[in-house]
């Protein structure tokens, strides 16, 4: 039978008969909440041991139907290899194992105390130290595997997992549900497939971003691989925008938070992407912004009403593409104004 390791009694017995614990180790096994394509655990065992293990499943926790396969975790761990040489120091956790034929790995946990940075940002709104650091985070990883695509470009050259878990639910399904949008969303495909530039993360997020210190640490790399840069600004941006949409009384702030992030990314990666990459940029920001509310991952925290007002707008983008980033966040906003 196949390891859960959400079951504690059969994750002790797997540590152990692993050898990753001493055999007579009882750690403390806490199942963790919150991700929709893995099973997620920590794993304590003073003074050595303090893990997160992710196991992924085949079928993910969302209301339709959404399958990938399970190996995707080992595209994480790739990811957990590379990262750290490539982003700020301290900003990756560390790799710890991996078992290719139970389809986990483990990594140190973050140290407490430490909080999710989406959570911070709906109740708090957003500090400015931590948006710099969000685009300096990204800007460092696409800049520096840019500059040496040939270690890289071949290492992260597999995109299936991009396709399954991004392009088909999030850009192919949205387009779908709106066929307003179809042809853009067929083009933004196409360039997007095309496009072998840097490492891509895949799911730039704030819900897989820790504060702990004041520092931010990125998880989640389970999409990683070579592609376009440009998803990854339309995609983290996605969630600035729809948080300023969603809390009307912070809507200043995530502006200027999103002006900000772009201004700090775009001086990290300076030219290497070409004349056009804002461009681009605001293009995955328009389809992202739409896959938000219409494809297979809505956002939980917008009301109804609210999924239809994003959903005219980023119609209303698509069907007028801003030539920049900055236009693009302007019109959304302005859109999406009483």
């Amino acid at each position: 039978m196949a390891l859960d390791i959400e079951d504690p009694a059969a994750l002790t017995d797997y540590l152990r008969r692993a050898g990753h614990i001493p055999a007579g180790a009882s750690p403390r096994i806490s199942v963790l909440a919150g991700g929709v394509s893995n099973r997620t655990v920590l794993v304590e065992h003073p003074p050595a041991v303090s893990w997160v293990l992710k196991q992924a499943l085949a079928k993910l926790r969302v209301q339709v139907d959404w399958f990938s396969d399970p190996a995707r975790v080992h595209r994480e761990a790739l990811g957990l290899r590379a990262l750290p040489e490539l982003a700020p120091p301290g900003s990756i956790p560390a790799l710890i194992f991996e078992d290719d034929a139970e389809h986990l790995l483990a990594m140190a946990a973050v140290p407490q105390p430490h909080a999710n940075w989406k959570q911070l940002l709906l109740a708090e709104g957003p500090q400015p130290a931590h948006v710099a650091q969000f685009a300096a985070i990204l800007g460092q990883i696409h800049a520096r595997s840019h500059d040496q695509a040939g270690r890289f470009a071949a290492l992260f050259g597999e995109r299936g997992f991009f396709e399954s878990l991004r392009i088909e639910p999030y850009y192919l399904y949205a387009a779908q549900q709106a066929p307003a949008a179809a042809d853009f969303v067929a083009a933004l495909v196409a360039d997007t497939r095309a496009s072998r530039l840097a490492i891509v993360h895949g799911d730039y997020s704030p819900k897989n971003i820790l504060v702990h210190g004041g520092r931010l640490i990125l998880l989640d790399h389970e999409v990683i691989h070579w592609g376009d840069p440009a998803f990854d600004v339309g995609f983290a941006l996605t969630h600035l925008l729809s948080k300023a949409h969603h809390l009307p009384a912070r809507r200043g702030a995530f502006v200027q938070a999103a002006h900000a992030f772009w201004s700090e990314y775009s001086g990290v990666v300076a030219q290497r992407f070409g004349a056009n990459y804002g461009q681009r940029a605001a293009r995955h920001l328009a389809a992202c912004l739409l896959a938000r509310v219409a494809g297979r991952s809505p956002l939980e925290y917008l009301s109804a009403d609210e999924r239809e007002r994003q959903l005219r707008a980023a119609l209303g983008l698509i069907a007028r593409p801003p030539a920049s980033v900055p236009a693009c966040i302007s019109q959304f906003i302005e859109s999406i104004a009483p």
